[in-house]
């Protein structure tokens, strides 16, 4: 069986970062057992980490501890560069660079916590799902 191909949207990779305790969490620690391949490209870890960075000082991690978090993400994932854009496909344009990374590594599914910001996903066959129903799909919760 294949592994399944994920992207993760931004909101997901600072949630995990701000607590310990929930979905979003549990996704990144999952990252090291193969269980689902995450996918980056540099637009999007970008992101990841201006995001993250705004948020020192709100969270219990400093400069340093994000860094090695991004580096540890960064390493795992396969990463991409996406040649043909599908802009404007959402509402927000800043979410058009997650789709498009998706269509691009065939993932079949975008984790979030905007599910329906992402619904004309679909007809690129990627699903929209938040990050506890992908956790209790793949059966970790």
């Amino acid at each position: 069986m294949s592994v399944i191909q994920i992207v993760v949207d931004t909101n997901v990779f600072v949630t995990a970062l701000r607590s310990k305790r929930g979905a979003s969490y549990k996704l990144v620690q999952l990252i090291k057992k193969g269980i689902f391949q995450l996918n980056l490209s540099v637009p999007l870890a970008v992101e990841y980490e201006a995001v993250a960075k705004r948020t020192i000082g709100k969270i219990t991690l400093d400069e340093k501890e994000v860094d090695d978090i991004l580096d540890f993400v960064i390493s795992k994932a396969n990463r991409w560069r996406i040649y043909y854009l599908w802009r404007p496909e959402l509402k927000d344009a800043g979410d058009d660079m997650v789709l498009e990374l998706a269509v691009t590594a065939n993932c079949q599914y975008i984790v979030t916590y905007n599910v329906d910001d992402f619904t004309p996903a679909k007809k690129f066959g990627i699903i929209a799902i938040a990050p506890r129903a992908f956790l209790q799909m793949i059966g970790e919760l």
